[in-house]
């Protein structure tokens, strides 16, 4: 089962290891001409009905597989403004074929004929919302036939991930959806087509995953999440670089609880880091009211940079969880913590391969041993893992990850702090394993920059200026 925002993360991602989109519609158009065949006999009337974006453009492929058909092309629009290359190619190829195909610059003026069956691909998974014109008319047009209905992907109306429609509707007969399940499909009969997107496209990070990060033109502060870092004593760049980067991460705001006795060290970091220090020189039961106030007025928390090992510091730690019930990325010493504690937080835990093991998780050398390792540890701690390494492996016990940027470079001390700041931007907007894993792919990406640049010998500090580009800007690994 795949969600609509997840399915075009994965179709974008195995365009990325190289399976052209053109190759994919190629196998979906032959998908669509199947099911076609299998409910009509040939020389059948078979009418496509066609938007101008890709979910089109399967159905221009599939009439090239239909030759023992009688079949119509009915393009919703102007040629010239159909939206993606390759769906633009695969209508010139039917035009220059003479294949049969009609434009309609005018809903009313669509004229389905007398078919047998009609092929909706109008609008695919990534389209929600009442139906406009000339959609909703041809829709009508569609219902008011007696043909069997075939959709592309979804019934044009309907969303993908819930099943419902906002008015008007295709009422189809048969769905070709491609990859994996639609959750909104139940009430379907649905041909779930392999379409030859490798697995690893859903397990790996990609590019895809960027998509995640939409930012609405009427957005306003606090959309994107205000975050708590909450760390310091032992070590003041910690925490430092854990806010820097939760705000390179896009957190609309950032503010750091640490000790007072570092607190001026911690602000000559970055002079927009916002502090709100406690008493002493290092966290202790005692300065855990000022803590949780700050906590509660945050949409997640990062625990655990440069707050070191001290004994009443973890039991400080153990005592914050036990009575918090939002969202926090643990980190660093306050990993030890999290096994022995009973929270209802949502929690992200960031440990590298020994940190793992004190936790007492699993030990494996070879990615996919610890990709089933850390997932059957990740169900029975009861909280979200990334567990960082050459391949970072992120898991939540039932929905697993893979990153495989970032490089040796990366292994100076810092950048887990970076990428600690970062999920927990993340994590403010997004559910655990989705900012874990877009955290891990971002932070090593910025690394490989860095690296790509000027070599090894780089600073956890080159690190937080570069992830705005890669979790926004152009360009992937």
């Amino acid at each position: 089962m795949i969600s609509a925002d997840r399915m075009a993360a994965v179709d974008e991602n195995a365009a990325a290891l190289g399976v052209p989109r053109k190759q994919l519609m190629e196998s979906s158009g032959n998908a669509v001409a199947g099911v076609v065949r299998r409910v009509a006999d040939p020389g059948a009337a078979v009418a496509l009905v066609c938007g101008r974006g890709n979910n089109g453009g399967d159905a221009f492929v599939a009439a090239r597989f239909l030759d023992d058909y009688d079949v119509t092309v009915h393009l919703l629009g102007r040629p010239e403004t159909i939206g993606t290359d390759i769906a633009r190619e695969n209508w010139d190829a039917l035009v220059a074929a003479e294949y049969d195909t009609r434009v309609v610059a005018d809903s009313r003026s669509l004229d389905l004929g007398d078919p047998d069956v009609v092929v909706d691909a109008m609008l695919g998974t990534g389209v929600t919302g009442a139906l406009r014109e000339p959609e909703r008319s041809a829709a009508e047009a569609i219902d008011d036939s007696s043909a069997t209905v075939v959709a592309v992907d979804v019934p044009s109306g309907v969303d993908a991930d819930t099943g419902e429609a906002a008015g008007t509707a295709v009422d189809a007969d048969h769905v070709v959806t491609f990859h994996d399940e639609k959750p909104g499909l139940d009430d379907w009969a649905v041909t779930v087509a392999d379409i030859g997107i490798p697995e690893a496209a859903e397990l790996f990070t990609g590019p895809g995953d960027r998509n995640l990060l939409s930012r609405p033109g009427d957005a306003h502060k606090g959309d994107f999440g205000e975050v708590l870092v909450v760390g310091g004593g032992p070590y003041t760049g910690a925490p430092a670089l854990a806010a820097e980067a939760a705000m390179r991460a896009g957190a609309d705001l950032v503010r750091v609880a640490c000790p007072r006795a570092v607190a001026r060290e911690v602000q000559g970091f970055e002079a927009g880091l916002i502090l709100r220090p406690f008493d002493g020189d290092r966290l202790t039961a005692e300065n855990l009211d000022h803590v949780r106030g700050l906590a509660a007025d945050h949409d997640a928390v990062v625990f655990g940079p440069g707050l070191g090992d001290h004994e009443a510091t973890l039991a400080a730690v153990g005592d914050f969880l036990a009575d918090f019930d939002g969202r926090a990325v643990i980190d660093a010493d306050a990993l030890a913590v999290v096994p022995d504690v009973d929270t209802e937080a949502t929690l992200l835990c960031t440990p590298h391969g020994g940190e793992l093991r004190e936790m007492g998780g699993p030990s494996a050398d070879d990615w996919r041993d610890r990709l089933d390792a850390v997932s059957a540890f990740a169900a029975e701690l009861g909280h979200a893992l990334l567990v960082k390494g050459a391949y970072d492996v992120i898991s939540d016990g039932e929905t697993s990850r893979v990153n495989r940027t970032g490089n040796p470079g990366m292994t100076v001390g810092g950048t887990g702090d970076v990428l600690a700041g970062a999920a927990g931007a993340l994590l403010a907007t997004q559910d655990p394993v989705d900012a874990g894993a877009l955290a891990a792919y971002a932070n090593g990406l910025a690394g490989d920059r860095v690296v790509d640049r000027q070599g090894y010998g780089l600073l956890a500090s080159d690190l937080p200026p570069e992830l705005p580009r890669s979790l926004w800007g152009e360009g992937d690994e």
